[in-house]
């Protein structure tokens, strides 16, 4: 039967139909014609109905009462938690799985890091990730996240051309990464003026001041911003460029604790704080600096100094992998529990009968060697 004659069957079944069937003359077999709607559609018949032209399994159409999805976290939510004075949170992820558990921690944001150069693909800076590396990341944690608000990092070269590239950039991750906004660092005046135009394409943009880790060729290496009052107050003079030039909020990073108090008290809109104490409006870290994740010296030369550990995942993953290749080195694993599968009664003499009519006599005695085995194994454990 068709695809086309089982969607019908399942429209006519399920919306209470009338068929009229009609003889043509010549023809004994009965003709089907569309049928007639005499009724209201029943739920379970909208359901086939639908069964038939969705590309999602029958139990995703029709399967009953589901959980409700969780609320999205919008600007507007994070505009009213700045309003009350209520601290939010910020952790990078750049995967499914690390979406999906940044979206039960309740976390409210959630950063697609250029970082991922760093953590994910073991560069010394983050210099070397392209858009359509962070595209595929962004892609994935959209798929694992849909409480937190997205934030994507524009990673370097994607908007230094001018207003035009950074436009098209913003407008790719938001159209195809899934994010709810983009991060842009750096707050010198033709930065401002980039902001502003991807702003003025409709896209909420996040500033960056501070230590801006796009920004390392030219700093020499990743040092803290605002250790001397000149430069403390180029930060806070940026940090206001931005809000003026449209930023939603903005990222202050590796500054002395006065200097990200008096970057939050000077902006009306939301400050993030990494490296910046206490006083900023929220706080981000990154998904594998703060789980520990990490063991490798790389990894322990570029974590930074800001950054408060809160578990030792990295070992614990270590232990279970040497664990793992303990028990297959000493051929303990996979035992009976993990060996699930067995053929069916009266099988076994068979398989040893069929490898050795197809010629396959080596295989055939090494399924008869475990089958007896495996018997006297049986046997002793009864006795």
């Amino acid at each position: 039967m068709s695809v086309a004659l089982r969607c019908a069957g399942s429209r006519a079944a399920g919306l209470k139909s009338v068929a009229r069937p009609t003889r043509p003359a010549g023809h004994t077999a009965p003709a089907f014609r569309a049928p007639v709607i005499t009724s209201q559609p029943t739920a379970r018949g909208l359901a086939r109905h639908w069964c038939c032209h969705s590309s999602k399994p029958a139990d995703t159409v029709y399967s009953g009462p589901v959980a409700p999805s969780p609320s999205r976290v919008t600007l507007r939510t994070l505009r009213r938690m700045h309003a009350r004075g209520d601290p939010f949170t910020m952790v990078t992820a750049y995967d499914y799985p690390s979406a999906v558990h940044v979206e039960l921690s309740g976390i409210e944001m959630l950063l697609v890091g250029d970082s991922a150069a760093m953590v994910v693909h073991g560069h010394d800076t983050t210099l070397p990730i392209t858009l359509e590396e962070m595209l595929t990341h962004c892609r994935a944690v959209s798929r694992g996240a849909r409480r937190p608000f997205i934030v994507a990092d524009l990673p370097f070269g994607s908007f230094e051309e001018g207003p035009t590239a950074a436009v098209r950039a913003a407008v790719r991750m938001l159209k195809e990464g899934g994010a709810d906004a983009v991060k842009i660092e750096g707050g010198a005046p033709a930065r401002v003026e980039t902001i502003r135009a991807v702003v003025g394409a409709g896209i909420a943009v996040i500033g960056h001041v501070g230590l801006t880790p796009q920004s390392v060729s030219l700093l020499g290496g990743f040092r803290p911003a605002g250790l001397h009052a000149d430069d403390a107050a180029r930060v806070v003079a940026e940090a206001k460029a931005l809000e003026e030039a449209g930023c939603v909020m903005v990222v202050v990073e590796c500054v002395p604790e006065l200097v990200g108090a008096a970057i939050t008290q000077q902006l009306s809109i939301p400050t993030i704080g990494i490296g910046a104490g206490v006083h900023t409006s929220g706080q981000v870290l990154v998904y594998h600096d703060l789980l520990g994740m990490m063991q490798h010296p790389h990894h322990a030369k570029v974590t930074p100094k800001f950054c408060k550990q809160y578990a030792a995942v990295g070992e614990v993953i270590q232990g279970a992998l040497s664990a793992f290749q303990a028990e297959v080195s000493q051929r303990t694993f996979p035992g009976p529990r993990h060996s699930p599968y067995a053929l069916g009664a009266g099988q076994e003499e068979r398989l040893g009968q069929a490898l050795r009519g197809a010629g396959l006599d080596a295989a055939a005695a090494a399924a008869e060697e475990l089958i007896a085995r495996q018997g006297l194994a049986t046997a002793q454990n009864g006795a």
